[in-house]
Order: structure tokens, then C-alpha cells, then sequence
């Protein structure tokens, strides 16, 4: 069977971003990691996770340029910035936690507080005396 597929790559990719991360994200949260790496490291996994970019993706070329160019940029520095023995136990519990079921629930959850959010906003600006 040849190699992977551009798609499967793709995949791969994705995931080993994501669980990289999820190391930074532990890094930010953990004692041992010198304050400037934690600070940075908050820094990348909020950008790296949160659904809003300096680009927005809609934009074409230019808003995928942030997460293809930035996002490991920053992954790379904070990697750069921990003792390896740290960073090899930070990224094996990211690896563990990427394997483990994610919770419908949680995302259930969650998906009703933006609905809610949203028809509080929908029906503030509604009943708004300058509609």
C-alpha cells in the first residue's frame, strides 16, 4: 500500500497541532514550567483553540495563513522554552487525553449556552428602545 493520502496527512497533521496544544495549555497550568513559557503558552493554546483568529478563516488564503503559520510558530517557542524531560511528560498526557471518548454531553452542554446567549442577545437588541 503506498504512503498516505493527502487527506489522511492532512489528518495527522491536525491532530498532532491539536495535541501540541493541549501540552502547551498543561504547560501554561503547570508550576514547574518557567513563568515566561506558562505566559507564552497561555497565549498559544487560547489562539490555537479558540474558535475566533486574528484572520478570520472566511478569507480566502489569508485567513488560513494565521493557523498554518502562527499556531506552530508559537507551539514551537514554547516547545523551545521547557526542559525536554518536562515537556515529554506534558505531551504524553495530552497524547492520553486525545485518545479518551469526548463527552456528547459536555458539547451538548455547551451548544445550549450559545444557544442561550445568542436569543438573550437576538432578544435584547429586539425589545431595544432604538430598534
Amino acid at each position: 500500500m503506498p504512503g498516505k493520502s493527502l487527506t489522511e496527512r492532512i489528518a495527522d497533521l491536525g491532530h498532532r497541532l491539536a495535541v501540541e496544544a493541549h501540552a502547551a495549555w498543561l504547560a501554561a497550568r503547570d508550576n514547574r514550567v518557567p513563568w515566561h513559557a506558562r505566559l507564552l503558552a497561555v497565549a498559544v493554546a487560547a489562539y490555537a483553540l479558540s474558535p475566533i483568529d486574528l484572520i478570520p478563516d472566511f478569507i480566502p488564503v489569508l485567513g488560513w495563513l494565521d493557523d498554518l503559520i502562527l499556531v506552530p510558530l508559537g507551539l514551537w517557542t514554547v516547545r523551545r522554552l521547557i526542559p525536554d524531560p518536562l515537556w515529554a511528560e506534558l505531551h504524553a498526557a495530552a497524547e492520553a487525553a486525545s485518545h479518551r471518548p469526548s463527552s456528547r454531553a459536555g458539547m451538548v452542554f455547551i451548544l445550549l449556552l450559545w444557544a442561550g446567549l445568542l436569543y438573550i442577545v437576538y432578544w435584547s437588541v429586539r425589545t431595544s428602545p432604538w430598534h
